[in-house]
């Protein structure tokens, strides 16, 4: 398979269509409406079916929207009609609020104190991200999309832990490669003294694809880590369920060291209970020895 360096195009698969011809034909509201009815339905629907679902009258038009869909976010089958996954994406885009939604919330406390000064951390929210600073020193521990939906039935607590989650995904996905946007390839890059963060190397993870971006702390690519995990569970602690602004090994700058910056490698410390589990991780983000001392 050959390596792109620029976005596909129409062109670059059999079959395709043009993007600004797919967006269209989902700008219109019976479409959408036909989007939902088989997202409700979660099942392949007839064409009687789908149309009763849909309450249009006009059998003609509903037929002329739905072949408009056919084939881009509608798949047709021997049963009847279903969603593709273009259709879902269009489903759930809605869903989630992006289109809709723009709420702005916080500046609001978080139970968790600063590492750099041990002030009090505060979150707030806008342009459909969350940002996680400190209240005293204004450093900074992320900033990371959130879609509106994720606001919806929870309280903020629940919504703190879902943000948490999240962000923990999303980082998963792009240290092992992946775009969460759309699938591309992501490359990591080490930078020093990032701004966004308190510790003094951060990564930068850019797709090629579509050029999404996220920049972490180096921690944050320990979070699944079998053998950090482990090691928190020794000592009780479910790291799972533990925020990650709270970790200070994972977002500060004293638990980390660098060993070697050409090519990089750095050393992070993780100290619990008179125990210390040393993580030596390369510039691939890749383990590459661990190390438990203490007691």
């Amino acid at each position: 398979m050959s390596e792109r360096t620029q976005p596909v195009t129409a062109g670059g698969f059999e079959g395709c269509a043009e993007p600004a011809d797919a967006f269209s034909v989902v700008a219109n509201e019976t479409r959408l409406t036909i989007l939902m009815a088989l997202w409700r339905a979660e099942e392949v629907l007839s064409f009687t079916d789908l149309h009763r679902a849909v309450g249009l009258r006009d059998s003609a038009q509903f037929n002329y929207h739905l072949q408009k869909l056919t084939d881009v976010f509608v798949c047709q089958r021997e049963g009847g009609y279903e969603l593709r996954y273009a259709g879902e994406k269009v489903v759930r885009a809605v869903l989630s609020g992006s289109f809709v939604e723009t709420p702005t919330v916080g500046p609001f406390a978080l139970d968790a104190s600063c590492v750099a000064c041990g002030d009090d951390l505060r979150a707030r929210y806008a342009d459909e991200r969350f940002s996680i600073d400190c209240a005293g020193c204004e450093t900074r521990f992320g900033r990371y999309p959130f879609p509106p939906g994720g606001f919806t039935d929870r309280s903020d607590d629940e919504v703190m832990e879902a943000f948490n989650q999240r962000v923990r995904h999303l980082h998963c996905l792009a240290a092992d490669g992946v775009c969460h946007e759309c699938n591309g390839r992501m490359r990591t890059r080490f930078v020093r003294d990032d701004e966004r963060f308190a510790a003094g190397v951060s990564v930068v993870h850019r797709c090629e694809q579509c050029r999404h971006r996220l920049h972490s702390p180096i921690g944050l690519t320990l979070l699944d880590h079998s053998g950090v995990v482990a090691f928190h569970r020794d000592h009780g602690i479910d790291l799972c369920r533990v925020p990650y602004w709270r970790l200070e090994w994972c977002v500060g700058d004293d638990a980390l060291t660098v060993l070697s910056e050409d090519p990089w490698e750095v050393r992070i410390d993780v100290e619990l209970g008179g125990e210390t589990l040393s993580v030596r991780i390369d510039e691939a983000l890749s383990v590459i020895a661990t190390e438990r001392t203490g007691d």
